[in-house]
């Protein structure tokens, strides 16, 4: 029944002569009628005679062709189709605001604060030369980046902690409530010392590094372990350590083998270590970036996403150049 209502109400709106006949007053004006279940407390809220409101309030409903208010002893209240007013007055107020803070960014100069949370594998390549680019152009705009790992990502711009996350895509996210839109492709390869027996391949699977000394860095042990359980394998983990530079190091001395995101890779270390690209899928690197879906962006979190979403996506391919 009450879907029937409020069909036929709509259908009963000509859309032409309800812009022409309602102005943004008297959408406020029956708001605050609902909200303080009087016209007359609403005139006063709204300082404006209470015969003009309830005149005003009757036109509604006369250009809307159907009862807005229901009248009882405690007041006014919305009638189902007066609620799916209600509704949509909240939302155009709410994206009023968010225009007028636009267009007030736009004669007085971007203002706010924006926090990022990303993780140092991306935070490096990426990152450090967009946002520092955005601070030039935007000088009125306090950054702050959190450099958290890539699993807490998600979870830093749900709880509200950080405006923007930028994370490499991986099974097992969390990204229910969230907004995520696509910002760059990478890909992880093997890096090998430059004598090692698999330098000269073009390509490997991860079960081809298994019998090697493996250097593993940060957060990538628990999913290394994953994808050798996948093979019925054992990792033989000879170095752990925090860093990506660490691991790179002890392989161009020659102590193993590691795994790295191609973007983390200095041209300079060529001529010491290979770069191998690995055949299966999961090398292949989503970079996206997040925002919370339900919370309204400002106007500084809205410039920085479209700084970071416009640029080029693509990067060449550093082990392609080198080979």
């Amino acid at each position: 029944m009450f879907s029937l209502i409020v069909i036929w109400a709509m259908n009963s709106f000509n859309r032409l002569h309800f812009i022409r006949q309602v102005d943004l007053f008297t959408l406020r004006l029956f708001l605050s009628a609902v909200e303080e279940r009087q016209i007359g407390l609403a005139a006063i809220r709204e300082n404006i005679a209470a015969s003009a409101a309830t005149k005003r309030i009757q036109d509604l409903e006369e250009i809307a062709g159907i009862k807005l208010l229901e009248r009882g002893p405690k007041g006014v209240v919305p009638s189902p189709a007066g609620q799916v007013l209600v509704d949509y007055i909240r939302t155009v107020f709410s994206k009023f605001d968010d225009m007028r803070a636009e267009m007030t960014a736009f004669s007085e100069g971007v203002r706010g604060t924006v926090t990022i949370a990303s993780a140092r594998s991306i935070i490096a390549p990426f990152l450090a030369r967009e946002l520092g680019e955005f601070a030039r152009e935007f000088p009125l705009v306090d950054l702050i980046v959190n450099e958290v790992e890539n699993s807490e990502i998600p979870k830093a711009v749900a709880q509200g902690e950080a405006d923007i996350g930028v994370f490499a895509a991986a099974p097992g996210l969390d990204l229910d409530g969230l907004a995520v839109v696509p910002y760059r492709k990478d890909r992880m390869v093997a890096v090998v010392p430059g004598g090692h027996h698999l330098a000269q391949r073009k390509s490997i699977s991860f079960e081809d590094l298994l019998p090697e000394n493996i250097i593993v860095a940060g957060a990538m042990l628990s999913a290394f372990r994953e994808a050798a359980k996948r093979l019925g394998r054992e990792l033989n983990i000879k170095y752990s350590v925090q860093s990506a530079g660490v691991a790179m190091s002890l392989a161009q001395a020659g102590l193993g083998v590691t795994v790295q995101p191609e973007c983390l890779l200095d041209i300079k270390l060529f001529s010491e270590v290979a770069a191998v690209n690995f055949t299966e899928p999961w090398a292949n690197r989503s970079i996206d970036i997040a925002t919370a879906g339900s919370r309204s962006l400002g106007p500084a979190v809205r410039m920085l996403l479209k700084q970071l979403l416009d640029r080029p996506p693509e990067t060449p391919s550093i082990v392609s150049i080198i080979r």
